[in-house]
């Protein structure tokens, strides 16, 4: 089928549900009830980053979401050993591996896949040989793209954080550089996905980019669901995604 004809998956990203259950340590609002919500609303896939300082997703929240939700869990993590234990116990149906800052408010750019290559290596193989679909999170840039193929690899997601920050008269270059890494995964056989300050506006540029076949979006569906519900965000934002 070509990529044109493929519809455009969502994966909805539901951390900051659980950074407001975090800000007073109790149980509400319930991290499953917002990815049962996100899929009623058409979700294809709930992402969820366990961080080191579990600021705010938690251990026991990947396993009761894996018991819950009736999508894939995409696991965003980094390559810490211990964290890999998780998830190779949790076996989560996607993880995408990031970089991890501790004082970083948010996740800031891609993975190097130069640094810390043979751990990058050993955590992509042992991922995937408990057949969990392996995505690098990474700059659009093409010796990167390259070595997630050489990886081995099942996917890329390209860090669109430049773009989403860039002022106009420089976001056609950012635009430019997203959809050349686009076209090389798809060339060498790497599924493509994109996400990082992607909101209702933004996204649009991006829709022209036919070899992205997945965005997973958090933080702009998650402050739009503060007015409209959550159910509405996501199905605003899975009906836009789906008018290219």
């Amino acid at each position: 089928m070509p990529l044109a004809l493929i519809p455009r998956k969502l994966g909805v990203n539901i951390d900051h549900v659980a950074t407001l259950r975090q800000a007073r340590g109790g149980i509400e609002p319930s991290v499953v009830e917002a990815a049962l919500d996100a899929e009623q609303g058409g979700a294809d896939s709930i992402t969820v980053h366990l961080r080191e300082d579990r600021r705010h997703i938690q251990d026991e929240d990947i396993f009761e979401l894996l018991q819950k939700i009736y999508v894939p869990l995409n696991l965003e993590m980094s390559i810490s050993p211990e964290i890999l234990k998780i998830a190779l116990k949790a076996k989560p149906e996607k993880a995408c591996l990031v970089p991890e800052k501790r004082q970083e408010l948010t996740t800031e750019g891609g993975l190097d896949l130069f640094s810390k290559k043979n751990l990058l290596a050993r955590t992509v193989d042992d991922l995937s040989a408990k057949k969990v679909e392996v995505s690098l999170f990474i700059d659009p840039v093409e010796k990167q793209v390259r070595e997630a193929a050489q990886l081995g690899a099942y996917a890329i997601e390209i860090h669109t954080g430049s773009y989403a920050n860039a002022k106009e008269t420089a976001k056609d270059k950012e635009i430019g550089r997203i959809r050349k890494a686009a076209q090389l995964g798809a060339e060498l056989g790497l599924k493509v996905h994109a996400g990082h300050g992607l909101n209702y506006e933004n996204i649009f540029p991006l829709l022209n980019i036919p070899e992205i076949v997945e965005f997973n979006i958090g933080h702009s569906i998650i402050s739009r669901a503060v007015f409209v519900g959550l159910n509405k965000a996501v199905s605003e934002m899975k009906r836009l995604i789906r008018t290219k």
